[in-house]
């Protein structure tokens, strides 16, 4: 496969987790101190869509397995999407003078449609773009380095992007003597228009860049192929094992806005000349550029430990590292120790984040070999689904401790010991918990590397007589 298919590929998901990382870390503040929900109201919002989710994803699975065009299954919806993919994200962070609830939902849920839309084709894609499952990880690897790219791109820009176009911005300094997160609507609406024009350049490359190798079809029904898919097991343990990682993400990430503006920000005193990197986006631009690492490390520890071993590891470390967090020091002194571990926190979930995708790849290879039916689509719709799900839940789990530890959103605030202890909480305790679960779900997925490699190995053979057919 040549290099600029790969890059391609990825192309992609920096364009859908520049938006991600944004609605994962930034939305519920959004929702909470510009927009002006309350945080019982913005946790509804973001679950109660998912219950759209859990039709969307499959049906577009479904669709996707099921298109045929001139350009593959597959890879045409990365063009028919990209604009309202765009134009969605600004409506999401567009405040109206009235209607507000009713707009919250409207957007937040054509947002999540137009993403399924994409995103489950362009998840899709990986599998059709290669048989080989190692070559799949190496893909999958581009998959996340680039997304990883994306993000950090996206989190460093946001807040001065957000600051720079609040004109009428009153600077409020906290300890280290830099300046809080503007909430001006208007200002997060135009930082949004800049983020998402990317985005949709992005989409287009990445269509114009791919190409589909492997045919497979669909030769059942609908019913059949969901019927099927509820007796595959390695399935659902994948299920568990993305929704774990990715709420063990979103968790911290939706926490880090609020432990910043409410406790390190005004806590943390810094020298002048290192306060800069006192600000969430900052910590978390550093996050995505060491999870650029762990994707790196990925394949070649998948491909000596297997991915089922690697990422059992991998969470293990992080269950360490995440309890550790809680007893580092607001100070001078404890914040660079908090970027060190936000270093290895990120290093060790970028490894994981291109193994699931992979392993989601296996279980589709799986699926086929012990099926006879490609449901490529529909098995990557679940992927979808648990990313979606994960990042629901994970909000909303985080806005409704926050208020169940007495969290106040309203301007100037100073929050309670109660509410403090709430956030680190959230940033250590909470995710070292689902980590374990992750672990606990991982262990019984029997698809190890030894059992892929006879299972392609077959399927390649199938495929060859299929063709001479």
């Amino acid at each position: 496969m040549k290099l600029s298919e790969k890059i391609g590929y990825g192309f992609g998901d920096m364009s859908s987790s520049m938006f991600w990382k944004l609605f994962s870390y930034f939305l519920p503040f959004f929702y909470s101190n510009v927009f002006g929900l309350s945080l019982a109201d913005a946790g509804v919002l973001m679950l109660v869509t998912r219950i759209w989710d859990a039709f969307s994803d499959p049906m577009m699975g479904i669709i996707a397995d099921r298109t045929k065009t001139r350009w593959g299954k597959y890879r045409p919806y990365l063009l028919f999407f990209a604009l309202p993919f765009a134009l969605c994200g600004v409506l999401l962070f567009t405040t109206p003078e009235t209607g507000k609830t009713l707009w919250a939902y409207i957007t937040y849920i054509g947002m999540m449609t137009v993403y399924t839309g994409i995103n489950v084709p362009y998840g899709s894609l990986l599998n059709v773009m290669t048989a080989d499952s190692d070559e799949k990880s190496v893909l999958s690897s581009f998959r996340m380095f680039f997304a990883y790219g994306g993000s950090f791109i996206a989190l460093f820009a946001w807040e001065p992007l957000c600051n720079m176009f609040d004109k009428a911005r009153v600077v409020t300094e906290g300890a280290s003597g830099l300046a809080a997160l503007s909430t001006n609507p208007e200002a997060w609406t135009k930082a949004m228009i800049v983020i998402a024009s990317c985005c949709f350049l992005l989409f287009v490359l990445s269509f114009l860049m791919t190409k589909e190798y492997v045919k497979s079809e669909s030769t059942v029904s609908v019913g059949q192929d969901l019927k099927l898919l509820l007796r595959n097991k390695p399935w659902w343990l994948m299920i568990g094992a993305a929704l774990a990682s990715n709420l063990f993400n979103t968790v911290r990430g939706t926490t880090t806005a609020y432990f910043f503006s409410d406790y390190i920000v005004k806590t943390v005193e810094m020298a002048p000349q290192w306060a800069f990197l006192v600000s969430a986006g900052i910590f978390l631009s550093i996050g995505e550029i060491s999870n650029m690492v762990g994707v790196v490390l990925a394949v070649p520890m998948s491909k000596h430990l297997g991915k089922k071993s690697t990422y059992i590891i991998s969470m293990a470390i992080l269950i360490g590292l995440s309890i550790a967090f809680f007893f580092l020091p607001c100070t001078a002194g404890g914040y660079w120790t908090m970027l060190v571990f936000q270093v290895l926190i990120s290093t060790f979930t970028g490894v994981i984040s291109p193994l699931v995708w992979s392993m989601y790849a296996d279980v589709a290879d799986y699926s086929e070999y012990k099926d006879g039916t490609a449901s490529t689509g529909l098995i990557f719709s679940s992927a979808s689904m648990a990313q979606k799900f994960g990042g629901a839940f994970g909000g909303a789990a985080v806005m409704w401790m926050l208020a169940g530890f007495g969290y106040d959103t309203s301007a100037g605030a100073v929050q309670t010991e109660t509410a403090i202890m709430g956030l680190r909480v959230l940033m250590s305790w909470i995710p070292a918990a689902v980590a374990a679960l992750a672990i606990l779900v991982t262990f019984f997925y029997p698809l190890t590397k030894k059992k892929m490699e006879d299972v392609q190995a077959e399927l390649a053979a199938k495929r060859a007589a299929a063709s001479a057919d």
